[in-house]
């Protein structure tokens, strides 16, 4: 059995299709219909609780510092306890691994010392910004799996073992061809999230951006391709769900050959069950009207029936809404590839008494600065590509007094109330890991979904003698 994929908020909800995986409930479209519980500055007095917790704990062992400013930020610790379902021990041993693993492969030094040509074979590669946005605010991604054949990867993977591409030192059990990958998950949490969190053209803007939306393209990938790249997509895969959770929302898979129930088979023991249940296999006439359900037809590229002129490989598209935002530097007028970083600074000029009275976010004259980093051919690049005017954190949250809630969580709920009587639940459980034991299975299983702190559904997880998901010859999943 499968369940359906929920409904976004103002879409037609005709034409929807079942997910790869096999939740049988509907707590895995729970959590998304009340975004954004669970997030900062929506948080429940449990989870304000589990929250807290976990900084006692990292705290103790010297992994966080409170500050200010904190070592870490509350939207990154906040990732791991919706990944570790509120539990603070759970998400504190998989932060302590995560801490572990970055300090013994450097990757901060890799992220800001990788030569460009080697960032660029990465990036030419794998998941792709377009530059563009969701309908909630949260950057889009394309994967196109043809692109990843197997002598592609090999050389990909002796390369990156064999050159000097940065100056980062590794602890010889991470492959060091898979290190160069994570430059671009780096790129994710340190330029593109944070920069879609500064434009506010979105709903609930008070929160910050830490999902990313995928279309994995896997048409004209043969069973052979598939089976060749199986150990290279799971390692990569299971470093990055252990070492960067909750970033991934939704994920839907385009161009399913009619064979996809065994390659299903072993792409869903990859992952925990809440993980696989964010993916969403579409078949051929479902594309167009399931996409434009969480994306605006301006922002998906036409490959798949939308109005955006984007080719896999093709640095992001500058978005009409950046015109206001951006601020270029003299001679740039658009992002380059390589490691981009956003530092903060103070304007010249203070901005004015009463300019940007009542809007969301002003911060006086603070500006973030895009700085490019990396290496080229050996020497160390640093150039400032853009500013944009700080607008988040809102400034009405930093008058809070300290010990006071934040949590709007009961006006959210009360705010989901008239949407869930003309909508159905939307999918989009909580990211797990595999860096400690797994709490759950894939047999038959109850769990409480605590993906927002509530009891939300009660989750069952099961799998019974019909293990494939259904892939029609030339299509995908329907609903079922």
């Amino acid at each position: 059995m499968t369940a359906d994929i929920p409904p976004a908020p103002s879409a037609d909800h005709s034409g929807t299709s079942g997910p790869a995986s096999r939740v049988k409930s509907s707590a895995s479209a729970a959590s998304q219909f009340v975004y954004p519980l669970g997030h900062l500055g929506h948080l429940s007095e449990r989870e304000e609780v589990a929250l807290d917790k976990l900084k006692g704990l990292l705290e103790e062992s010297g992994l966080w510092t409170r500050g200010p400013p904190a070592s870490h930020d509350d939207q990154t610790l906040l990732r791991y306890l919706r990944a570790r379902r509120w539990v603070p021990e759970d998400a504190y041993k998989q932060f302590k691994d995560t801490e572990d693993w970055r300090a013994s492969n450097q990757i901060d030094t890799l992220y800001r010392t990788i030569e460009l040509e080697a960032y660029e074979q990465s990036r030419r590669l794998y998941p792709q910004w377009t530059g563009r946005r969701d309908r909630r605010g949260t950057p889009l991604f394309v994967f196109d799996v043809k692109r990843l054949d197997h002598k592609t990867v090999s050389e990909y993977e002796k390369q990156g073992a064999k050159a000097n591409v940065s100056d980062a030192r590794t602890d010889g059990k991470t492959p060091p061809g898979l290190l160069r990958l994570f430059a671009l998950y780096e790129n994710l949490t340190r330029f593109t999230q944070p920069f879609c969190t500064q434009l506010l053209d979105r709903d609930h803007a008070e929160v910050p951006i830490t999902m990313s939306t995928n279309i994995v393209d896997i048409t004209g990938v043969g069973l052979k391709q598939f089976w060749n790249l199986k150990s290279h997509m799971q390692s990569a895969s299971q470093l990055a769900t252990a070492h960067y959770p909750e970033t991934l929302d939704m994920i839907f898979i385009i161009g399913a050959p009619f064979f996809f129930s065994t390659v299903w088979g072993w792409v869903r023991r990859w992952f925990d069950p809440i993980t696989v249940s964010k993916i969403h296999v579409l078949g051929p006439h479902e594309v167009k009207s399931v996409l434009e359900r969480y994306i605006d037809p301006s922002n998906i590229p036409k490959k798949y029936g939308g109005g955006l002129d984007y080719s896999f490989g093709q640095m992001p598209k500058a978005d009409p809404a950046w015109e206001d935002v951006v601020a270029w530097e003299k001679g740039v007028s658009s992002f380059p590839t390589g490691p981009l970083l956003w530092e903060e600074e103070q304007e010249e000029e203070e901005q004015q008494p009463g300019e940007g009275e009542g809007r969301v976010g002003q911060h006086g004259g603070k500006r973030l600065v895009c700085v490019a980093t990396g290496k080229e051919k050996g020497k160390p690049r640093r150039q400032r590509i853009c500013t944009v005017r700080k607008a988040w954190p809102p400034v009405r949250e930093q008058a809070v007094p300290q010990g006071q809630s934040t949590s709007s969580h009961q006006a959210d709920v009360d705010a989901s109330v008239e949407y869930t009587k003309s909508n159905e639940e939307e999918g989009n459980v909580s990211e797990g890991t595999q860096t400690s034991a797994q709490t759950y299975t894939d047999v038959a299983h109850q769990d409480e979904a605590l993906t927002n702190g509530q009891l939300i559904d009660k989750l069952q997880l099961e799998e019974n003698t019909e293990n494939n998901v259904r892939v029609a010859p030339g299509a995908a999943a329907t609903t079922a």
